[in-house]
Order: C-alpha cells, then sequence, then structure tokens
C-alpha cells in the first residue's frame, strides 16, 4: 500500500492537504494531512468518502454520442478518436461560417487545480472565442464589494484567529464551508472568547455559537451602519486609525450613519434594539475583533452595499491593524501569481463576453453570431445558474452543438451532443492556491485516470493540437507549467521557490500582521470615487430595493439558498453515502407559515413563482423566521420531487460586480397534489 500527499479540489476556501491510501491503483481511504498546520490532518465528512467519488458506479467510462432528443439521456458509446474528430469537424465548419465568436468554451471551479481549472477557458481565449465571465454565480459582487472598498488584497490570516477577542460570522456556516476555522474556534472559546453568528438562518454554526442574531435577509448594511452610528455616538472609535488609514468617514457619518439610529435599525433588520447596542457596544470593546464574511449575504439586489458595510467595521476600531482583528472574505487577492500562461496564453485582448449569470439569456437571445458551440467542463450550468428553465431551453436548441467534459452524467451532460468522461482531482496533477487560507501545494495525482477519463489539460491540449494553437502551454506538463505562475511575483509569493513545492508540500505565503490596502488612494475607501464614477452609492448604505419591495407585495415568501451539510452542489452527488445522509432535496418552512398553509412536515410540496414551478419535501422547523422559504444545497432535479431551485431565480444582476441574486427570489409554497 502506497501513501500520497495530495489536495483536496473541491470548490471550499479550506484547500485541505490530504493523504491518500492507494493499492494496486485504487484509492482506498482519504485523509487529511497532519503535517498541514491549517487543516490539521482532518477533513470534513464529504471529503473523506472522496475514494467513492473516484470509484463510483455511476462514473462516465467511455466518450458518448446523444441518440436521442436533448434532455432525454439517450447515448451511444463512441472511441475517443471518434469523438474528438466530431469536435474537431463541428468547431472549424462553425468558424469558417460564423468565426470564433460563435463558440463559447465554459469551464469553472468544480476543480481548484490552477491548471486544470483554467486550461480549458485559456483554450478558448487562445481561439478568439466568446469568453466567460466568470464567477458572477457565486462571487463576483463580494469580490468586487471588497476592492471597491479595500482594494485587490486578501483578508486577514484565517490561522490568526488564535489571537481574536471576538469572534464573528456574519453569513458564514463554518461548520459547512469553513470547518478548519470552526476548529480553532472552539479551543478558542475554551479560553472565553464569544463567537457571535449573525445569519438569516438557523445554522449548525449559529445553533453552536455564544449568540445568534437572526436578521432579516438583504439588511446586513443596515445593521453594520447602525453598528458604525452606536460606535461613534459612544466614543469607541479609533480616530487615530481612521485618520490615517481611511478615507470618507467624516462624509459617511454626516450623511449616512445619522440615518441609522438603533431604533431605525431594528425595525429593518428585524432584531431587538437592545441587541443592537450589545453587539455594537462587544464590537467597540474588542480589541482583536475577528468577522469572517460570507459570501451569501451578497447574492442579491444590493449585496456590495452589503459587504461594503460589513468590510468597513474593523477600521474604525483600528482592528485592521492587529493580528487576530479584521475581517477575511478571501486570501487570493494578496497572492501575487501570474496565471496568464494558461488564462490567457494567447488571443485578441478583448472580444464579447457571456456572463456566467445570463447563460440561459445568452444562449436563447445572443446575436452576431448567435453561439452555435458551446463546451462545459467542471460545472454543471443546468443546475447551478440563475433562471435554470431558459438555461435548459437554451440546452436543448438543436442547432447548438454541445459539448460535456465531466465525471458523471450531470444534468447539463443530458443535453449534450457529445458527453466525454472526465477526470477527478484524484486522478490529477496540479498547482493549488487556497483562497480561505495562505497555502499553496503542488500535487501529484493518486491514481491514474479512471475507465477512458481524460484530464481537463490533456483534452485541452489534444485539441489545441487539433484546431493549429502553438502556443507552449499546450504541449508542455505541469511540472513545467506552475513555476511559471510565481514569474514575477513579489511579497509572500515572491519568497517561495517553486523548486521546493514538488516535495508536494504545502507551503505558506504569510500575509502581513496588519491588514494592506490597494485601492486607488492607499487607504480603505469609506467613499469610492469609483463607485461614484459608475453612477452607484459612493458611501456604504442601506437602502431598500424597489424591485423586491414590488416582488414581496405580489409573493408571501423569500427565498434563502445555503451549502447543505452533505451535498452542498453537485459536485458530491456521485457519492451514494452522501446523497443517503443529505436525504431527499427539501425545503424548511417555520411553522407558523407552514399551519398558514395547512401543511405538515413530510408532505410534498410544490414551490412556485412568475419563473416556474418546483416540488419538494416540505421539513417545518424555527430554523427561519416566518416569511422565509429554505432550501439547501444544489441538487440534481432527478433527486427532487421536480426540478432543482434556481428554477425559481431569476436572472437579475447584483449593484456592483454583476452577480446574480438568488436571495432576491420571492415565491409561494402549495401543497403538491
Amino acid at each position: 500500500m502506497e501513501t500520497i500527499r495530495v489536495v483536496c479540489a473541491h470548490d471550499c476556501p479550506d484547500m485541505c492537504s490530504l493523504v491518500v491510501q492507494v493499492e494496486n491503483g485504487s484509492v482506498l481511504r482519504v485523509a487529511g494531512d497532519p503535517e498541514q498546520p491549517f487543516t490539521a490532518g482532518f477533513a470534513c465528512a464529504k471529503v473523506n468518502r472522496d475514494a467513492e467519488l473516484v470509484h463510483s458506479p455511476d462514473r462516465l467510462t467511455t466518450p458518448l454520442r446523444r441518440i436521442g432528443a436533448k434532455g432525454e439521456r439517450r447515448f451511444a458509446p463512441i472511441t475517443w478518436d471518434e469523438a474528438l474528430d466530431e469536435i474537431e469537424t463541428r468547431w472549424r465548419a462553425i468558424i469558417a461560417e460564423s468565426g470564433p465568436l460563435a463558440l463559447l468554451g465554459y469551464a469553472y471551479s468544480a476543480h481548484q487545480g490552477q491548471i486544470n481549472r483554467h486550461i480549458v477557458n485559456g483554450m478558448f481565449h487562445a481561439l478568439g472565442a466568446t469568453r466567460l465571465l466568470a464567477g458572477t454565480v457565486c462571487d463576483s459582487c463580494c469580490e468586487t464589494a471588497w476592492e471597491m472598498t479595500l482594494g485587490p488584497v486578501g483578508g486577514a490570516d484565517p490561522e490568526s484567529v488564535v489571537d481574536s477577542d471576538l469572534v464573528i460570522a456574519w453569513g458564514a456556516d463554518l461548520m459547512a464551508v469553513n470547518v478548519h476555522v470552526w476548529a480553532l474556534l472552539e479551543k478558542l472559546r475554551k479560553t472565553g472568547v464569544q463567537l457571535v453568528v449573525i445569519d438569516p438562518r438557523r445554522s449548525q454554526t449559529a445553533a453552536r455559537s455564544d449568540w445568534h442574531l437572526q436578521i432579516n435577509i438583504g439588511t446586513d448594511a443596515a445593521l453594520a451602519c447602525g453598528i458604525a452610528h452606536i460606535l461613534q455616538r459612544d466614543g469607541l472609535l479609533d480616530r487615530a486609525y481612521i485618520a490615517a488609514n481611511t478615507l470618507g468617514f467624516e462624509q459617511w457619518s454626516a450623511e449616512v450613519l445619522c440615518d441609522f439610529p438603533p431604533a431605525r435599525v431594528a425595525e429593518i433588520t428585524g432584531l431587538a434594539e437592545a441587541d443592537i447596542e450589545r453587539l455594537a457596544a462587544m464590537y467597540g470593546a474588542a480589541k482583536r475583533p475577528f468577522i469572517r464574511l460570507g459570501e451569501g449575504m451578497t447574492r442579491l439586489a444590493r449585496g456590495g452595499q452589503a459587504l461594503r458595510a460589513v468590510a468597513v467595521l474593523p477600521a474604525l476600531t483600528g482592528a485592521y491593524g492587529r493580528r487576530g482583528g479584521g475581517a477575511l472574505l478571501t486570501t487570493a487577492g494578496s497572492m501575487d501569481f501570474d496565471f496568464s500562461s494558461v488564462r490567457k496564453p494567447s488571443g485578441p485582448a478583448t472580444t464579447r463576453l457571456v456572463n456566467h449569470s445570463l447563460l440561459g439569456r445568452e444562449l436563447l437571445e445572443m446575436r452576431d453570431p448567435p453561439l452555435r458551440a458551446l463546451f462545459i467542463a467542471a460545472n454543471n450550468p443546468a443546475v447551478t445558474c440563475p433562471d435554470a428553465n431558459r438555461v435548459r431551453q437554451g440546452l436543448a436548441r438543436q442547432d447548438l452543438f454541445t459539448v460535456v467534459h465531466d465525471p458523471f452524467m450531470t444534468d447539463t451532460a443530458r443535453y449534450a451532443d457529445i458527453v466525454l468522461p472526465a477526470a477527478t482531482y484524484l486522478e490529477t496533477e496540479d498547482f493549488y492556491r487556497a483562497y480561505g487560507s495562505y497555502y499553496v501545494q503542488f500535487a501529484p495525482a493518486a491514481v491514474p485516470p479512471q475507465h477512458q477519463s481524460w484530464t481537463n489539460l490533456r483534452l485541452a491540449q489534444e485539441l489545441a493540437r487539433r484546431m493549429g494553437l502553438t502556443d507552449e502551454v499546450f504541449s508542455l506538463p505541469q511540472r513545467e507549467i506552475f513555476p511559471r505562475f510565481f514569474e514575477g511575483a513579489t511579497g509572500a509569493v515572491g519568497r517561495i521557490d517553486p523548486a521546493t513545492l514538488l516535495d508536494h508540500r504545502p507551503a505558506k505565503a504569510a500575509p502581513p500582521e496588519a491588514q494592506a490596502f490597494a485601492t486607488p488612494s492607499g487607504r480603505l475607501e469609506i467613499f469610492s470615487a469609483q463607485l461614484a464614477a459608475e453612477g452607484l452609492p459612493p458611501l456604504p448604505t442601506w437602502q431598500p430595493d424597489a424591485q423586491e419591495v414590488e416582488d414581496a407585495a405580489r409573493w408571501p415568501l423569500r427565498l434563502l439558498t445555503a451549502p447543505s451539510f452533505f451535498q452542498p452542489h453537485t459536485a458530491y452527488a456521485g457519492v451514494a453515502f452522501l446523497r443517503g445522509r443529505e436525504g431527499e432535496p427539501f425545503c424548511v418552512l417555520h411553522p407558523q407559515d407552514a399551519a398558514a398553509r395547512g401543511l405538515q412536515h413530510g408532505q410534498a410540496v410544490r414551490l412556485f413563482n412568475d419563473h416556474g414551478t418546483i416540488a419538494l419535501r416540505l421539513h417545518v422547523a424555527d430554523e427561519v423566521k416566518p416569511g422565509v422559504v429554505l432550501v439547501p444545497g444544489q441538487r440534481p432535479a432527478g433527486e427532487a420531487r421536480a426540478g432543482t431551485i434556481n428554477m425559481l431565480c431569476g436572472d437579475r444582476l447584483t449593484d456592483m460586480g454583476a452577480g446574480a441574486t438568488y436571495q432576491s427570489t420571492f415565491l409561494e409554497v402549495a401543497a403538491l397534489v
């Protein structure tokens, strides 16, 4: 039996270092690497089952060609040569007739290795095809808001939380998506440090916290402004830090904070006025308060304002200047890598874009030329994109030549003309950079690709060769590609010798003790001239959204989506054990709302609005407030009574970052008859 050091490539901030036990080409066991300081020798309950993901009986074993209608899941096996010949022939004909803009490459985050994640889009970049504006379904709003406030930099080191004297998980279910921070907190709390959770849902993290503030969805900016109001009122500001490190505080104070006294904030947020006062006092008294920011609070119409308002708070007390204080959204901004050799090996500097969140609209409406060929890897847009019914309508176009590269027959793959079996991360070699810690690592494949599966790199390199692309990245092995990421790097990344990573152990690109700012002014920008130039409020604030107010008047319930524990997204759908642990897809209603509709726990219900109708199993619990329906996880349509949750979400975009607005969805629930 052999033990191999690898890295978890699932889309998760922790980026666990793993040790894998392998025998006769089979993965026997996956466990955390005890030599990794942050992930600390344990992996989450999902990743511990990844041997079953590799050897799942549901894996695709051979290339397939569609023989039925799109969506029917009728395919016939073909050889790799037959599949590649057809792809090359169709692509060349489409380019000859309509130009390369008729092609769209669509690869995203199901593989977090920086080579296998980006090489597919890099190939389409070199071809001059239409490009995917990726990430808008996930993090583009929060990242844009962070950059407008602090600049393109990472946040506080999560390992510094051991030095914090107050921790706030603001919209972050740490037990589900950041379990190694949770492990650090369990030790810290034994010293008397309190964990406060601000979340519309009583998540597992909230239920185990010292104090849970169950805020109304979409009102985080009002609470942050209310805290700032009290800090100023009670003389709890660090005036010296504000003067030296921020821009626009006095204007914010005069024009915004005066409008957020505790009584008004209580009315907006649904929190008790006394609790708002208590929270502000706790925060003002702490010297090293740590805020772990979740991305979910920005997935709504005015999500950017929410993130900006909360991100300002550590500057008001000087917490950004102290180890253990500050805020963490992601870490990637401070890791100065150059991925252009993979992402942009050649091709025109600019071309037209397809917003990830608008895929359905663009498949149906884009012209001059229309999209005629689509290649999808490492994502499942028929489930994950907003307005999923429209996405499926676009995928069902008979004139759209679609290729899907995936380990499993996903909802998206059912609409493909050609389906290609993909290797999982345990079958690939790659370089990894965490986005929730400051570690990097180069990892080998634990086992060879199973059945006839190919890695993204192998497939992209072969297609590039067939399409006549000669960029060096399309012929190099991984261990010759990744050192280029370090070229020209400065700071902590520049101090890492990539050759030392060939021992397959993690290295830390440690950030400075005090938070750095990289805005145009070099300060934390409470006032943002960039936002003002875009016609957006330049000062963080909360305002009711007119469209949300209108929708709420028509539909009595507001949707809350959140990661589920065992099936947060469809990347884990191939593990039968995890599907069984999570159970049938469900929604959660407060007992008051269930009673008003005559609904019982365990009943089949339909969720509906103008975008569509789906059917789920009902759980009745006070996990959410009245007026909210919670749907955990993103599940394939075939696992539910009918449909998948994003069929009910429109493709409206956020106030900044052009992101998805899942939490701005309003609907009704009724018995399924």
